[in-house]
């Protein structure tokens, strides 16, 4: 019987074998104005409505795109921004991590896996980030995430946008934007 870490990894590599971008070029460039959204989202395992327009009226929005909640490389992406999170919060910033998974599923990541420290939201079918050129689809035709992050001004403009399949560079490249976001300020 496989353990439940090699399964995980098995399905984990699967998953990345399975899906392909669904557009040439993924993800919005920077100056370009964020779609503003309303999804179901969690935090802390307890539902809520979250609205990006709201969120951005505090101060900027560090937005990523995951494919599946507790794949591993989902998992470790959410624990290292659940790490990074209390520097993004100083800085004034606010983490949302959006997946095309069910509100079920993604309030339980929310509490086991982002810590409690950010909210995450369920994107059923992909749409939102369909219209952030964030998606892949899968050989049966289901649209996933693709691992997008954004870093988006409180006026709705993208700072920062960038794709890359490995979740480790995501946090230190969103740092940076907001920091170079806040220098600005001053």
């Amino acid at each position: 019987m496989k353990s439940p870490m090699k399964f995980a990894m098995a399905a984990s590599l699967g998953l990345a074998l399975a899906v392909v971008p669904a557009s040439g070029i993924a993800a919005l460039q920077q100056g370009a104005k964020a779609p503003d959204f309303t999804l179901k989202a969690a935090q802390g395992g307890k539902p809520f409505t979250l609205s990006l327009k709201q969120t951005l009226r505090n101060g900027p929005v560090v937005l990523y795109f995951f494919p599946a909640a507790f794949t591993p490389g989902c998992t470790v992406e959410a624990h290292l921004f659940a790490e990074a999170s209390d520097d993004f919060n100083r800085q004034g910033a606010r983490v949302i991590g959006v997946t095309a998974g069910n509100i079920e599923r993604v309030a339980e990541f929310s509490k086991s896996e982002c810590r409690d420290k950010f909210a995450v939201a369920a994107d059923p079918g992909a749409t939102v980030a369909a219209k952030y050129d964030s998606t892949m689809r899968r050989p049966d035709g289901t649209m996933l995430s693709n691992r997008t992050s954004y870093v988006i001004a409180p006026n709705g403009t993208i700072l920062m946008s960038y794709t890359d399949p490995k979740p480790q560079a995501h946090i230190e490249k969103s740092m940076a934007a907001v920091r170079a976001w806040r220098a600005k300020l001053r």
